[in-house]
């Protein structure tokens, strides 16, 4: 699918509606689509909330934008509506976990691959092992809560094994920060760190909210520490983005991202429904994106081209299995820790990591009790057969 961004204008702002009918419309099927299609919707409800907490932003410091950035708003809100509302109740919340966990790892795992600095690339695999490991973690909660095989959701695309240990994620505030991209980054790398910002901001907020409704002690402390270090994702892919942006120049990159994710999401759908939604909604934001250059030309007195180069789209994330990569990772970087902005092995992690690691897990680590003895197999514990004990003479 080729898209110009200089070129395709999209539909205009003002003739962009959604009926409450359009917003919640028929959810998708946990079992009958695939893994896949629910893994797009989880990305692009997190890059749409993304793009409205940057807005909200350049509301608040932009005069001359308040308007065009409220219209905008109100668009945004109804498309993230429309996507968080294809979820359905088919779902169980810890279902649906599964799903956010195996989108961070198929998504993360592809970004590494397609991003042109080698820095970067290794910090998104680092943060890909965690949320490998997570999966397994929430698996394990899924089979002794539920009675549930997590292979149901991930549809066998996806490795269900440990990672790098969820009690080792915890990291003292100081280690968690990235050098970020510099001005002359390509616009592959601005993208990358956006679509990983979003998607583990949405992860941890569904956490946080779903959380504290479970009546299960150990389900609860388990989503308390996971949220935690969602939040610290959100803080290292956060920590990538350039601090010189300005805001109008943050916001043409969202709408951007939210173009390129939209386009990539259109071209590789497999149900037909939703794969006209991408397509309705590439071209909302193609508009958007022009109310976006305006402000950029008007208020700044900016050359869009300085952002936008030749306004051609980098490769599209690929929706695909990514399991030899992630088995390479695993098998290769679980041992990395951070000291700084430095990736080192973990006889040199930073003494303020493991200060704060010993405090937190004082009472216990529930990442570790939830999974204790447990390894994931076909089926669940309870369809599996113990194996006979001799008895002793």
């Amino acid at each position: 699918m080729a898209i110009h961004l200089l070129k395709d204008k999209g539909m205009p702002l003002e003739r962009q509606r959604l009926t409450w009918k359009d917003m919640v419309d028929k959810p998708i099927s946990k079992l009958d689509d695939d893994a896949f299609t629910r893994l797009r919707v989880i990305l692009m409800n997190g890059l749409e909330l993304d793009s409205l907490r940057t807005k909200q932003v350049a509301l608040r410091q932009n005069l001359e934008a308040r308007v065009p950035i409220a219209q905008l708003m109100r668009v945004e809100q109804h498309q993230a509506t429309t996507i968080n509302w294809l979820i359905g109740p088919d779902h169980s919340p810890l279902e649906t976990t599964i799903g956010y966990e195996q989108a961070a790892i198929e998504i993360t795992a592809a970004v590494a691959q397609l991003e042109p600095d080698p820095y970067l690339a290794q910090g998104y695999r680092f943060g890909l092992l965690e949320d490998f490991d997570h999966l397994y973690r929430y698996s394990a909660l899924l089979d002794r809560l539920e009675g549930k095989d997590a292979n149901n959701i991930t549809q066998g695309y996806t490795d269900i094994v440990p990672g790098r240990a969820t009690l080792f994620h915890h990291r003292a505030p100081e280690h968690e920060l990235l050098e970020p991209y510099g001005p002359n980054a390509a616009l592959a790398t601005k993208l990358n760190a956006l679509t990983l910002t979003g998607a583990e901001y949405q992860t941890h907020d569904y956490y946080m909210n779903i959380g504290p409704l479970f009546a299960d002690p150990l389900a609860r402390q388990l989503y308390a520490e996971i949220a935690s270090v969602e939040s610290q994702h959100i803080t290292h892919y956060g920590s990538m983005l350039n601090p010189h942006e300005s805001l109008l120049e943050k916001l043409l990159l969202t709408e951007v991202c939210e173009v390129w994710n939209y386009a990539g999401c259109a071209e590789q759908e497999t149900n037909p429904r939703l794969r006209a939604l991408w397509e309705q909604f590439l071209d909302y934001e193609l508009g958007h994106l022009q109310v976006a250059i305006r402000l950029f030309q008007d208020v700044e007195r900016r050359d869009v081209a300085e952002v936008l180069g030749d306004g051609r789209l980098p490769p599209f994330i690929p929706f695909r299995s990514q399991r030899e990569f992630v088995r390479q990772v695993v098998e290769t970087e679980t041992q990395l820790r951070k000291r700084g902005t430095e990736f080192v092995d973990e006889a040199q992690e930073g003494k303020s990591s493991l200060e704060y690691r010993k405090a937190v897990n004082a009472g216990g680590s529930p990442s570790e009790t939830v999974s204790a003895t447990w390894s994931w197999s076909p089926g669940t514990e309870l369809t599996r057969e113990e194996v006979p004990q001799q008895q002793s003479a």
